[in-house]
Parts: C-alpha cells; structure tokens; sequence
C-alpha cells in the first residue's frame, strides 16, 4: 500500500477594502500625521471602508475621523485604485483580513491648519506636518507597506523614493 500525503489547502488571502487620502495644500505640500502608538511611525491618513459604504464616502468619513477635515474643507482632486498590501507576518485584521486593498484620492485642502483635529474622535496620531513629497521617508513606513508607498509617490508625484536602508 502507498502512503498518500495530503497537501495543505491554500487559504486564500482576503483583503480588507481601505482607502487612502494625501491631503496637499497650495504649496504642493503633503499632510503626513505620526501614529500615536508607534513613534516615528509617520503616514497618510487612511482607513477601511464599511459595509454598504462606497470608496467616496469611506474617505471622507475617514478624513473626518482621524483628522477632523470635513469635505466642505478639501476638493477631490484625483483618484486611483488598485494597490494592495498583505499585513506582516500573516497577522489577520478582524480574524479574516490579511491586507489591505486601497483605493488612493488627492486632494486640495482650503480650510486652515486650525481645522485639524487630531482628536476628532478615536485619536490614532499624535501630531502631523505639511511636507514636501520628496521629504517623505520610506524608513517611516512598516516594511509590508512601502512597496504601496513607492508606487504612490511614483504615480502621484512622478518621485521615485529612496528605499529605505534595511
């Protein structure tokens, strides 16, 4: 009789739907905001989008939420979709999610810098700055995501960012 090994059946990954948002001002400048649980951690805002919720709505509700912007504040100046990142070491959001699929939007912020607010409600950063794209360091961000990160810049901003060393 042959011994039958039975493979290991592939999971597949399912990824969370997310969006994205780079908030410039009229000196071209870019909204980057430092986790609060993770020092030195400095990133855009973003956030999943929920259930019966469009991309649109998702990034205006998380514009709103994590720093206080309401879209009476910004005008949607571009949209792109399609990247995608899987969550280091197999970590699973909610128990199910392994990454994040994004839809990415630019926009134009009229209002001041005093309409920011950190602590609009669940406060996830600790403080933010207005920096030019070419500042941005990918040392900033979580391994698993700078390849995002890197494509971003390059198709917003036609920059192709240093990696980051190590």
């Amino acid at each position: 009789m042959s011994e039958s090994h039975a493979q290991p059946i592939a999971i597949p990954i399912l990824y969370r739907p997310n969006v994205g948002i780079i908030l410039t001002n009229e000196r071209g400048e870019i909204f980057v905001a430092e986790r609060i649980n993770i020092p030195g951690a400095w990133q855009f805002p973003q956030g999943g989008i929920d259930d019966g919720e469009d991309a649109l709505t998702a990034m205006y509700r998380e514009m709103a939420e994590e720093i206080g912007v309401t879209p009476d504040k910004v005008q949607l100046l571009e949209r792109r979709d399609g990247y995608r990142y899987a969550f280091a070491k197999g970590r699973l959001k909610y128990g199910i999610y392994g990454g994040q699929d994004q839809s990415y939007f630019r926009c134009l912020f009229l209002g001041q810098d005093s309409d920011v607010n950190l602590a609009a409600t669940h406060q996830e950063f600790s403080r933010w700055r207005w920096i030019r794209p070419d500042e941005f360091q990918m040392s900033w961000v979580p391994k698993f995501k700078r390849a995002v990160y890197r494509q971003v810049f390059l198709d917003f901003f036609g920059l192709e960012l240093a990696p980051a060393a190590g």
